[in-house]
């Protein structure tokens, strides 16, 4: 398609949960809600049209080892768009990933730097791993160097112990996020247990991952104070393994996984009952694939969210959440077209018809 190319997208257009249009057009990569006046070279699209999926969790430019190259990167990114993801919030990742800004073809990302861990409690190659005197400092730096988000590792495993704790006292944390606010940046933190939770939400923390240790005692607290979560799914699936491959030598821990495990739904189910922000996210690139976002979407449906809000999730909601337009007057032409209503069925976004990616058809 050629620069000149008017995109007309006709069908059924979900603007908003509530905004359904017959059609929206695209006009020099952008998206204008009326007819434009010279539309004479017009390529047609027909289906169901939503704004691009996010994926709130997923790390481009990381695998299971640490940081990867830019083709490896590219491929990751590539995978990711061709799934009907198109913006992503770039939740750690050890590899600078700057050049991506520069490729109209693949997806938008938000990044939140580098991943801050307590020393030797966290995945090797990833994170920062400092002590707790430095949490400032290295906060500060991932805020400035990220796209308005810093990501710490709330918790993990204590070898110790012999199961997961929470990585840092409260007086540091709370010092920390007040810095990352100071300079204009949201906090989120992994978590999986539930002893790191109350501290980190009263210290003021916007947003937790996984957050598989919610409790009917920590529930009302993230309502209370509108902190978010974004559960990855797709990636507590992987519990059991994990718990299997570690249970000779921490059988605490192991135990644990599987609880945490066995009531994921549950969890979140409650979570989003009491009012609590639910995001959709993968956790791609690490040990999982990416192009997982249809599937994540399709977990938070069985787990209970009706099917309309888990598209939101992944679409207006999303957007609006990390400060990006979705099919609005003017905005960058990002959208997926699928031959089925995915309010119907949400297993209709795992196949996408058309990817088009700043006004142009990638795929």
């Amino acid at each position: 398609m050629s620069d000149h190319t008017v995109l007309h997208v006709t069908g059924r257009v979900l603007v908003g949960p509530e905004d359904v249009r017959d059609e929206l057009w695209v006009v020099d990569g952008r998206i204008s809600l009326t007819r434009p006046a010279l539309a004479e070279d017009v390529r047609t699209v027909r289906g169901w049209a939503l704004p691009g999926l996010v994926d709130a969790h997923c790390h481009v430019g990381l695998d299971a080892h640490g940081a990867v190259d830019a083709a490896t990167s590219e491929k990751q990114a590539l995978t990711d768009r061709d799934a009907g993801t198109l913006l992503i919030r770039d939740a750690g990742s050890a590899a600078d990933t700057r050049w991506i800004d520069d490729r109209d073809d693949l997806p938008k990302i938000i990044r939140a730097g580098r991943h801050i861990a307590r020393t030797k409690r966290y995945i090797r190659d990833y994170a920062h791993e400092i002590e707790p005197a430095d949490l400032v400092a290295y906060v500060g730096r991932e805020a400035r160097r990220g796209d308005g988000w810093v990501k710490l590792v709330g918790d993990w495993i204590d070898r110790e112990a012999g199961d997961l704790s929470a990585c840092w006292p409260r007086a540091e944390v709370e010092a920390a996020i007040a810095e990352a606010h100071r300079l204009g940046a949201r906090v989120t933190a992994h978590c999986f247990a539930e002893e790191s939770l109350r501290d980190l939400v009263e210290a003021g923390i916007d947003c937790v991952e996984h957050a598989t240790g919610l409790t009917e005692d920590t529930i009302p607290l993230f309502a209370e104070r509108g902190v978010a979560i974004v559960p990855t799914l797709v990636n507590i699936a992987t519990f059991p393994h994990l718990a299997a491959g570690g249970e000779g030598k921490f059988p605490r821990w192991a135990a644990h996984m599987r609880r945490l495990y066995e009531r994921r739904y549950d969890t979140v189910r409650a979570a989003w009952d009491a009012g609590i922000p639910v995001f959709v996210g993968t956790d791609a690139g690490g040990s999982l694939a990416h192009g997982l976002v249809a599937a994540e979407v399709a977990e938070l449906v069985k787990a209970g969210i009706p099917p309309l809000d888990a598209l939101a999730a992944t679409t207006w909601r999303a957007r609006e959440w990390l400060g990006r337009p979705a099919l609005e007057e003017g905005a960058p032409a990002d959208l997926v077209v699928y031959d089925e209503d995915p309010r119907a069925d949400v297993r209709a976004l795992a196949a996408p018809r058309r990817v088009v990616l700043n006004g142009r058809v990638v795929g």
